[in-house]
């Protein structure tokens, strides 16, 4: 298994955010969590990539603990992160936001990726142009790419479709696949907009108020006892 929560346990200060959450991701598979805002997804995801740590229960990757491992420390064991809301460096050129992620990747592998401008070509036209001068949609799909420059063994996306037009989504949604079909990769998506993950998701996990409330594959999301956890 490429990623493996068990019963994790997250606070900020006395406030309880994650409440004994498990969850396994797999290379070649699409690993979806969804929930309503608030219920503890980001959280989850600041544990997977080191962001917080826990209060009790552990995470590994490939069988190894990560315990306090830092985050550039989990980047370079092969998890790639995109942050809710990008994240990218605006005054920095396209180019340059890309070759960030060479940090977490030896000399030898310090370019990019060519199905980087396969999947999102638009950027192989804007490299020179800043970051902060991309539509919404592009950044988004820059902060895949800078992910992917790390050459990720897992990638986590917090949310990638937030604020994203109609047809960049359908982009990122065939980018996903891809990345699982091709590259082999175990995907670990955070979602609200329910029907992306309907169209891309192999396993699914819903979270309410810091707990897993249901998982499994995703045909189980047309059931309506589990549609109800969804629903705001």
């Amino acid at each position: 298994m490429m990623l493996n929560v068990e019963n994790a346990v997250l606070h900020y200060g006395a406030a309880e955010a994650l409440r004994g959450v498990s969850l396994q991701a797999a290379a070649g598979r699409i690993t979806c969590v969804l929930g309503r805002n608030g219920v503890g997804k980001t959280s989850l995801m600041r544990a997977v990539v080191g962001h917080h740590p826990l209060t009790s229960g552990s995470i590994s990757m490939e069988g190894r603990v990560l315990g306090k491992t830092a985050s550039y420390d989990r980047a370079r064991a092969g998890i790639g992160f995109v942050p809710q809301g990008r994240e990218i460096f605006p005054l920095l050129s396209v180019e340059e936001n890309l070759e960030t992620g060479y940090a977490a990747v030896k000399r030898a592998s310090r370019t990019i990726p060519d199905y980087v401008f396969d999947l999102f070509p638009v950027l192989r036209d804007m490299l020179h142009r800043r970051g902060g001068d991309l539509s919404g949609g592009q950044q988004q799909q820059l902060a895949i790419s800078r992910a992917l420059v790390t050459r990720p063994k897992l990638l986590v996306l917090d949310e990638p479709t937030e604020g994203i037009q109609p047809s960049i989504i359908k982009d990122i949604g065939r980018a996903i696949r891809f990345l699982r079909d091709e590259e082999g990769m175990a995907i670990l998506l955070v979602e609200q907009y329910l029907d992306f993950c309907r169209e891309l998701a192999d396993d699914i996990y819903i979270m309410d108020r810091g707990e897993v409330v249901h998982s499994g594959d995703a045909a189980s999301l047309d059931r309506e006892e589990v549609r109800q956890h969804l629903m705001v």
